[in-house]
């Protein structure tokens, strides 16, 4: 087609091929790499659409790309890129060639497909959920729009749209509580119609929809409208398979019962359980597969189910107003056509447009000069490499994957300009590494850099840019100097505001590091308010038990216990400890970690045999997870001792004190932070036992180490002087301990200046 539009200076969107309610597929080439691609938009939305809905839809949009791009399997859609071009979302994924299952169903004129067309599409589908909840993935939306069979045979699942990790029950929640459905009725689980907790077992029950109306031409529940679908999904059996399709295997039709149990207890454990249960019985039954029944055997009626006019007290607010949607056959039971559903086209099924031209997008970037574009195979094989650096710090690598970060970066720079959006990705990578290598200096410089360069290229407010001035705040706090990091912190979120709305939630991410900043400048008040602010907006926007909201709240609580408010912080961290065991599950790290932070508020309250009993469980739950010399065993262990100290158990103390001391010295080396903090505890316990002579032979360890490491003036050096001179007046050598007291004082007042 002659009008062609260029996205992000790359995409070039050629043809539109699909069109849902809220954005627009395009058949593009990718020109960087010189391959064909689909681009999915999500379309801008006007003024009159309510500000917090548009902000979950674009954070919606952003998720699909997030959670599709971390998957890597031939039965998932390859998503390639993802980015936004003045306002315009836009996710780059394969090209796929073939039909989806609603479209195969259509093909074959309502009929259901053969049988062994229908058993391979469910052995493919099996393989692909479990991988992708081995990842810790829910899709929520499994329909036979969103499966995709290409024309070799492979089956593919798209649009995560509405995919949840383990981690984002909340965010999911929230979303259906902003008027976007989360799901389609015909092919939604019990416990999604019901409100209840979703997991894998969710998928299953919709791949069952999924399997039964492919293999019977009807859904389960075909009913007269979306109430009693509902109710059919939650209270009424399934009719048999077998009584429409009298040629389906036996064990065909077990399975898919199995997986519409209305309990997700009674369905296949896991996808891969289900995946072996077919392949092991399909291929002895589909060799004595009886011959296809008369063609109105296969489209016999469901009897209706009774009318129930009061079923929808007992269904969640969010279902009112639901239509039925659309069946993979593409009829409908309603007298009327449904409204369009506003995220459609994030998760929806496409539509095919009759008009490629019909929706102009906005031209995605000011022109600039461009070099001459290398050959393609240079730019492929610089991809591989950026993403083979990209693996490497995925596996803690950092150190290797900054060498072809820079590698990558110089020959990207020659090739495309120092100002190319690669080239700036590239070095955007090199600071990353150097950050996670300690080398904050130099990660400080490299993100200058990119961030003055993505200004003159894309503007000083494009995303791209305040991403980068706001990893540059970020380090400067690493490097403890916490007033340019606020003014960085500031400068930044006053662009997001004013870009992107209060709300945003990178507006909102920026809003975050800023309280935690103000807490490292001694301004808790501030930090409180702030963090406190925006736990309240992630929770309204993104739901309670978020992965985001609990950080900050986190924070919260961190800054209560700051300011002595410890009641209000153990209340606080009991709440993210309680919602991240019932979203990660009571053993994921994040859980752990606060049920750790909920010790120390016991223990600060003086309420140390909880907090010892709180401990125990978690040293017991740490060393399952990651073995008994892990740092955060440690760091449970060390609290344990601690809290025994308290109880006047000293000589358990001072054992385990001594034995946490020997870990830590081995694994984390004799001059670590956590290392001498355990040694310092093993002087606490020397001297409550009245052994002072041995405390101080370990208090003076520590401080030379500190000394050492961390300078004479810095507080914790100071602290340890301290307790040195503590130490030699218990031993009656006053005039040594005034002398180290003066010491000490001497240097906090050269510390602090005139």
């Amino acid at each position: 087609m002659g009008d062609t539009r260029l996205l992000q200076g790359r995409y070039r969107l050629e043809e539109l091929i699909g069109r849902g309610g809220m954005g627009e597929v395009w058949r593009a080439t990718d020109e960087s790499l010189g391959r064909r691609v689909a681009v999915k938009c999500l379309k801008p939305l006007g003024p009159q659409q309510d500000p917090n809905f548009v902000t979950v839809l674009r954070e919606r949009f952003r998720r699909e790309a997030r959670v599709a791009a971390a998957l890597q399997h031939r039965g998932v859609t390859v998503v390639h890129d993802f980015g936004e071009s003045d306002g315009l979302l836009h996710l780059v994924m394969e090209l796929l060639e073939g039909r989806n299952l609603s479209q195969l169903l259509e093909d074959n004129r309502q009929h259901p497909l053969p049988v062994h067309d229908v058993v391979d599409i469910a052995e493919q589908v099996a393989d692909a959920l479990a991988y992708t909840h081995r990842q810790g993935i829910v899709h929520r939306d499994l329909k036979p729009a969103n499966i995709m069979r290409l024309a070799d045979g492979t089956v593919k699942i798209c649009d995560f749209g509405i995919a949840h990790l383990g981690a984002d029950i909340g965010f999911t929640a929230r979303l259906t509580g902003t008027g976007i459905a989360m799901g389609t009725p015909h092919y939604m689980s019990p416990e999604q119609i019901s409100g209840g907790h979703v997991d894998h077992r969710s998928d299953l029950y919709s791949l069952g929809c999924v399997l039964y109306e492919i293999a019977t031409g009807v859904p389960p529940f075909d009913l007269g409208d979306a109430w009693a679908i509902l109710v059919g999904h939650r209270d009424t059996p399934p009719e048999p398979l077998r009584n429409h399709r009298a040629e389906l295997p036996e064990f065909f039709e077990r399975i898919v019962l199995d997986l519409l149990a209305k309990a997700p207890d009674g369905r296949p454990s896991d996808a891969a359980d289900l995946r072996r249960r077919i392949a092991d019985a399909a291929r002895p039954a589909l060799a004595i597969a009886p011959a296809p029944a008369p063609a109105a055997v296969l489209h016999a009626p469901f009897p209706l189910a009774p009318a129930y006019p009061y079923a929808h007290h007992h269904l969640p607010s969010w279902t009112r107003g639901m239509t039925t949607g659309h069946k993979a056959v593409g009829t409908t039971l309603l007298h009327t056509a449904p409204p369009p559903d506003p995220a459609a086209g994030l998760t929806g099924e496409w539509t095919t447009s009759t008009d490629p031209r019909g929706t102009a997008l906005p031209v995605p970037a000011p022109p600039r000069l461009q070099r001459p574009t290398p050959p393609p195979e240079v730019l492929a094989h610089l991809a591989g490499r950026h993403n083979a650096g990209l693996s490497l710090g995925r596996l803690g690598r950092w150190e290797e994957a900054g060498e072809v970060h820079r590698a990558v970066a110089a020959e990207r720079e020659h090739a495309l300009g120092p100002d190319h959006p690669d080239t700036l990705t590239s070095r955007y990578e090199v600071g990353f590494t150097l950050s996670r290598t300690g080398r904050d200096a130099d990660a400080l410089r490299e993100f200058g850099h990119v961030a003055e360069g993505r200004a003159r290229v894309l503007g000083p407010d494009h995303p791209d840019t305040l991403t980068a001035r706001q990893e540059m705040a970020y380090v400067l706090g690493r490097l403890g100097r916490h007033f340019e990091a606020h003014q960085a912190y500031t400068s930044v979120l006053d662009a997001r505001t004013r870009t992107m709305g209060a709300d945003h939630p990178d507006t909102l991410r920026c809003r975050h590091n800023l309280a935690f900043n103000l807490g490292r400048l001694g301004r808790l008040e501030e930090s409180y308010r702030m963090a406190y602010d925006v736990a309240a907006a992630r929770a309204r926007l993104l739901g309670p038990e978020h992965p985001d909201t609990l950080v900050t709240l986190y924070e919260v609580a961190y800054t209560l216990g700051q300011l002595g408010r410890w009641p209000e912080a153990l209340r606080t961290y009991r709440e993210v400890a309680a919602a991240r065991a019932h979203a990660l599950g009571p053993d994921h790290p994040d859980t752990l970690a606060a049920r750790y932070e909920v010790g120390i508020s016991l223990g600060r309250l003086g309420r140390s045999h909880e907090a010892l009993e709180l401990y125990r469980d978690l040293v017991d739950a740490r060393t399952r997870a990651h073995g008994p010399d892990d740092p955060e065993t440690l760091r449970a262990r060390h609290g344990l001792g601690v809290n025994l100290g308290r109880l006047g158990r000293w000589q358990e103390a001072l054992a385990e004190a001594r034995e946490v001391y020997g870990i830590r010295e081995r694994v984390l080396g004799p001059d670590h932070p956590d290392t001498l903090v355990s040694c310092r505890e093993v002087a606490v316990g020397l001297g409550w036992l009245g052994r002072w002579a041995e405390a101080l032979a370990v208090y003076e360890r520590v401080a030379e180490a500190r000394d050492r490491v961390l300078g004479t003036t810095h507080p914790d050096a100071l602290a340890s002087r301290n307790d040195q001179a503590h130490c030699l007046q218990q031993l009656g050598r006053q005039t040594e301990a005034v002398e180290l007291y003066r010491r000490v004082a001497d240097l906090r007042r050269r510390r602090s200046g005139p």
